[in-house]
């Protein structure tokens, strides 16, 4: 069983007996980070990414408000819920900090038992959001992103890849006659077949900004950021192996007694005078280089020839 990693919880009051009687009442349920200022609180919102930040508004220096503006400014951080404790208890005080875009507002001294129940809810409510947000992104069948999802990463790393001049590769990979294993072997099995082919890619993302993505039908797309051509090659070929060896049969394929993949790939090189000069570009070269693999034949990787 996968173990639950508990929820984070920010602190940032710079009254130290403030940061300890609210950590102490935390800690049995929520791994608890602690700032003293506001500076000290951006720092760790965007080192930690808390799920939720406990904010008072009287500090030195930056103060709440600025804390919370600034927040909301940065995309990294700008969907973390924040509660406002403050000693400022007035309607107007209070009103303030929720157009902000506080999700809540405490006045001290606080009660403990209103605290926890606040923290709860708003976690809980963390929590939902995740989770339609995760299966706004992630296709039902197969549990790999979904194209909806590889598109808003995609044009990510592209620019990130123009900004750094990194090298930035694009697959996309198709089952081999996947139409007529259907036919041959019905539909459930198709699904099974597919899922085992897209557990297998994801296997193969094996760094943090890899992506394995059903982009539609039996066809997948790979994304490997910061992966030069011969590397983004190489890997595709492992990948070809991989599926071939988990010996599906396919007794209705003309290309082998086994499922098998043909892939095709396209890389934005290091040098910006040569090569593709958009996202659409490069896809098109890697969807281009698909159609050849199955020309030629099919269980095959073709790849651009990049700088």
């Amino acid at each position: 069983m996968n173990r639950v990693e508990p929820q984070k919880v920010l602190v940032a009051d710079d009254d130290p007996i403030n940061r300890q009687v609210l950590a102490e009442l935390l800690k049995p349920e929520y791994t608890v980070l602690l700032a003293k200022n506001g500076e000290q609180a951006l720092e760790r919102a965007a080192r930690h990414a808390p799920d939720l930040v406990l904010l008072d508004v009287m500090m030195p220096d930056l103060d709440g408000y600025e804390v919370l503006r600034r927040l909301r400014a940065d995309p990294h951080t700008e969907q973390i819920a924040v509660i406002f404790i403050s000693g400022l208890d007035r309607p107007e005080d209070e009103a303030n900090g929720l157009k902000m875009g506080a999700a809540d507002y405490i006045a001290k001294p606080f009660n403990a038992t209103v605290v926890m129940a606040r923290v709860a809810l708003h976690l809980q409510l963390v929590r939902q959001r995740r989770m339609l947000e995760r299966l706004a992104n992630v296709d039902g069948l197969t549990e790999l992103a979904n194209r909806r999802r590889f598109d808003e990463l995609y044009a990510m790393e592209w620019q990130r890849a123009q900004r750094n001049g990194w090298p930035l590769s694009v697959a996309l990979l198709d089952i081999d006659a996947f139409k007529q294993y259907n036919d041959h072997y019905g539909h459930p099995a198709g699904d099974r077949a597919l899922r085992a082919v897209a557990r297998t890619a994801a296997a193969w993302m094996r760094r943090p900004a890899d992506l394995a993505a059903r982009y539609g039908g039996e066809e997948l797309v790979l994304l490997l950021p910061d992966t030069d051509a011969a590397q983004a090659r190489t890997l595709m070929e492992e990948l070809r192996d991989a599926v071939a060896a988990l010996q599906v049969a396919h007794a209705a394929s003309h290309v082998a007694p086994v499922v098998t993949v043909s892939i095709g790939g396209a890389t934005l090189g290091s040098h910006r005078d040569i090569g593709p000069e958009s996202a659409a570009e490069l896809f098109e070269a890697a969807d281009a280089h698909l159609y050849r693999a199955k020309q030629e034949g099919r269980n095959r990787v073709v790849w651009r020839t990049a700088p």
